[in-house]
């Protein structure tokens, strides 16, 4: 295994389709500068955004909108990715999203904390954004 596939990689068997094929991505982040310079550089990709600044409005705005896909920063105050994730695994109206745990974090770090399958894929951030992409597009059916 390289180097680069451990910083962005699928780690379950988890695909989400869209009826119009048409697909919502929320952006979590509580640094809102990097949420929203993502959202923007996602809605090229011809994919519909909204973010969120932490992980309660990240778990509020799932259960509203109901994104095909999330896109969840780890270390956030307050709920951090770990938490929400396990907010969404846990509701069943919503457990079905797909989660891209995208954080600083190395892939090992992340393991660790997990408890289940709360993410589906994994990205660390300051990777080429195109690697992000290619996650995003593999687990949108």
């Amino acid at each position: 295994m390289t180097t680069d596939s451990m910083r962005a990689r699928i780690w379950t068997n988890r695909r989400v389709a869209s009826e119009t094929g048409d697909f919502r991505v929320l952006v979590v982040d509580d640094n809102e500068n990097a949420a929203d310079a993502l959202a923007v550089y996602l809605q090229y990709e011809n994919l519909d955004i909204q973010t969120a600044y932490g992980g309660k409005q990240a778990v509020e705005i799932a259960a509203v909108w109901t994104p095909h896909l999330i896109i969840m920063d780890i270390s956030m105050p307050d709920c951090d990715g770990f938490e929400a994730a396990l907010m969404i695994r846990g509701d069943d109206r919503i457990n079905h999203i797909a989660i891209i745990a995208f954080t600083a974090l190395d892939e090992s770090e992340v393991r660790r904390h997990l408890t289940d399958h709360e993410f589906d894929a994994y990205c660390q951030k300051g990777q080429p954004p195109s690697r992000l992409v290619t996650l995003l597009r593999h687990l949108l059916a």
